[in-house]
């Protein structure tokens, strides 16, 4: 049929004929001779396109296979026991069918060959196991076989990469530099359909971003506040700089709980939906930096939320199974020496805010006391272990800067246990003739705080931990019979604490053990602390009560500064800060001078609020040269239109009767200009 179109026969080479021949069935070639009339003018090679894609490749059948290096070296005794080892590690991203050990002189040259079941497994290996520590002296580097071709024939030549475009986010910490120091704060409000942020100010909050729908439940922010976490069906998405740019996306179909690292590298996601028993995917950890998934757990209850628990520095995290507490380390993420740590009945631990030190209790068993253990990581030695007798629960508190470690014992008599690191911990214990219900430790300090007593007769005492050689709390003070709920003492900050039952707060300085005022949020479902310790909001969430949804604003001495009412209000977060960039010395400083500081703020605080009162007044005059524009222009038009009136009204001017009529109305018009709160605490 080609021959016979003669226009088209010096297109096609005899070669390309030759292979179409080989490579199509006749009705094949018809298809492709109809079609030549307008193809093969162009070029043959377009025309074998569509059929060399089908040609057998070299690399079928071995996209399967991947090679792994630095494995070691075993003679014949040792073979059998190191394959075991090899299959329970690798085994775990898919079905292995083949398995290949070279050998020389009777000894494994130190490299493998495995196959798995589909080349997604295979790939799936590369990327989990590459790096994976055996011991000291082998780290596994694992590569795709199909990779070999392409290291073996890179040019010796050097080649200008091509340049990758830069996405620029801006400055990610940007508000951190507002000359103004304001903190921000993410709300939630119309059931969850707008989600803002806004700059705390003392007037009113200043909107820095709003939109519709950006999360389908709630929203998160990092630990040290470069990101913004929000809840998607599909995943997580990560936005920061000044925009609120998508900073990275995580695709878990589900997911419901998520939790980051201290030091914001990688974050840990949870969905129930997605987990099978050869792919783990219930709990997802993630790279942020590049997006990738760095490994998969199964997850057999998440009643405990966070499953993993993080070192200070992120090096480190570890979960509690069953007689087991498995420490895993980054970025590998194996396990740490290879093994979980066997300790038989575990029911808690925690990781020292200030160095790789965990703590965890074991309770009693027959005739064995429980115990309270501290541990060095990743030496495994134990620092410290306390025996505990009669204990029913333990709580570990651990001071912020990882000074002292508090364990609340439930027992008979009950107690606290309290631990101070200091080179070698020291304890002491403070028996109490009352129960303890709660305990929190002040943010930056060693002071803290406990509810004791029984409902409705629940007292507020506060201590001081002074370390002296020998570690002793002192009594600050104690407020008896006050109106405290179980967890208004986590509220405690900065020297200062807020307690709340039924909508009741009290605001105590517990430097002098001054109550700086007695107020009421009713129904407060919500206490939250800005991290300077300036503010606190308490806020009724459309979550708990379906009625008086709002937030207020409160200062540290319990002024009310602000009542800010959303419609169906759901959340409030405030953006954390990262730790300081002074020093312990400049800190010193900065406190030493701190009256001279004080000055220089009061006097902006001052100008801050001339400012706020001219722009008021400028707003105002402006409005009334608006109006008065406005009327002018009305009753220029007014007298415009006089003869259009006289002739719609037969010549009889109606307004000029009007003006002649004796019994005017009189009609006061009321303005609201300003309204002010005054506390009763402040009179």
């Amino acid at each position: 049929m080609i021959s016979n179109k003669a226009p088209i026969q010096p297109a096609l080479s005899k070669v390309a004929t030759s292979h179409i021949s080989r490579l199509l069935t006749p009705t094949d070639v018809i298809i492709v001779s109809f079609n030549a009339h307008w193809s093969l003018t162009q070029s043959p090679d377009k025309l074998l396109d569509d059929i060399l894609r089908e040609k057998p490749q070299e690399a079928d059948g071995i996209d399967s296979v991947v090679v792994v290096d630095n494995v070691p070296q075993v003679g014949p005794e040792r073979l059998e026991k190191l394959k075991n080892v090899i299959h329970k590690i690798f085994s775990k991203f898919g079905k292995i069918t083949t398995e290949f050990y070279p050998e020389a002189d009777g000894m494994t040259k130190g490299y493998i060959f495995l196959e798995y079941a589909s080349p997604n497994q295979a790939l799936e290996a590369v990327k989990n196991a590459d790096g994976y520590k055996l011991d000291k002296q082998h780290t596994f580097r694992v590569n795709l076989f199909t990779d070999f071709d392409k290291y073996m024939n890179i040019s010796d030549e050097w080649e200008t990469p091509e340049k990758q475009p830069f996405k620029d986010f801006g400055n990610m910490r940007h508000w951190i530099e507002d000359p103004d120091c304001r903190d921000q704060y993410s709300v939630i409000y119309e059931a969850g359909e707008r989600t803002a942020i806004f700059s705390n100010d003392a007037k009113e909050p200043i909107t820095v971003e709003e939109r519709a729908r950006w999360t389908e439940t709630y929203v998160r922010w990092s630990p040290k506040g470069t990101y913004l976490a929000t809840f998607h069906q599909r995943g997580i998405a990560l936005w920061g700089g000044e925009k609120f740019k998508q900073i990275q996306r995580f695709s878990h179909q589900g997911v419901s709980l998520i939790d980051f690292s201290p030091c914001e590298r990688y974050v840990v996601t949870f969905s129930p939906l997605m987990d099978t028993k050869e792919d783990p995917q219930a709990i997802i950890i993630w790279d942020i930096l590049t997006g990738q998934k760095k490994r998969g757990f199964h997850c057999e209850s998440s009643a405990h939320w966070p499953i993993f628990k993080w070192s200070h520095d992120g090096k480190f995290f570890a979960r509690m199974t069953p007689d087991t507490l498995s420490i895993y380390e980054t970025p590998s993420m194996g396990l740490l020496d290879k093994k979980s740590l066997k300790i038989t009945g575990i029911k808690d631990f925690s990781w020292s805010p200030g160095d790789n030190i965990i703590a965890f209790w074991v309770p009693e068993d027959k005739d064995i006391p429980a115990r309270v253990t501290l541990m060095q990581m990743p030496s495994r030695q134990e620092i410290r272990v306390r025996n505990l007798f009669n204990v029913v629960d333990c709580k570990l508190h651990w001071q912020k800067n990882g000074d002292y470690l508090c364990v609340k014992v439930d027992r008979t008599p009950k107690g606290t246990q309290v631990y101070g690191e200091g080179g070698v911990l020291n304890l002491f214990i403070s028996r109490s003739r009352f129960l303890i219900i709660a305990f929190a430790w002040e943010p930056n300090g060693s002071k803290f705080a406990v509810l004791h007593g029984e409902s409705p007769r629940i007292n507020a005492s506060f201590y001081h931990v002074k370390n002296n050689g020998k570690i002793e709390p002192t009594l600050i003070c104690m407020y008896v019979h006050q109106h405290c709920c179980m967890s208004c003492v986590q509220c405690l900050y900065v020297f200062f604490s807020v307690c709340s039952m039924n909508g009741a707060l009290a605001f105590v300085d517990t430097s002098d053990c001054t109550m700086m005022n007695i107020a009421e949020h009713y129904m407060a479902s919500d206490v939250e602390w800005d991290p300077t310790g300036r503010y606190v909001v308490t806020s009724v969430s459309w979550w708990s009560h379906k009625v008086d949804n709002a937030y207020w604003l409160w200062t540290f001495q319990g002024r009310l500064l602000q009542k800010n009412n959303k419609d169906r209000f759901c959340q409030l977060l405030w953006r954390p800060r990262p730790p300081t960039l002074l020093s312990v010395e400049q800190i010193k400083m900065i406190k030493k001078d701190l009256k001279k500081y004080s000055k220089i703020f009061e006097q902006k605080d001052r100008l801050s609020q001339s400012k706020a009162s001219k722009e008021l007044v400028d707003k105002r005059r402006a409005m009334m040269e608006e109006y008065r524009r406005y009327r002018e222009a009305a009753l220029q038009n007014y007298h415009e239109q006089k003869s259009i009136r006289l002739e719609l009204r037969g010549g009889v001017d109606t307004d000029e009767l009007d003006s002649n009529v004796d019994d005017w109305e009189e009609e006061t018009i009321e303005f609201f200009i300003n309204e002010e709160i005054i506390p009763l605490g402040d009179l």
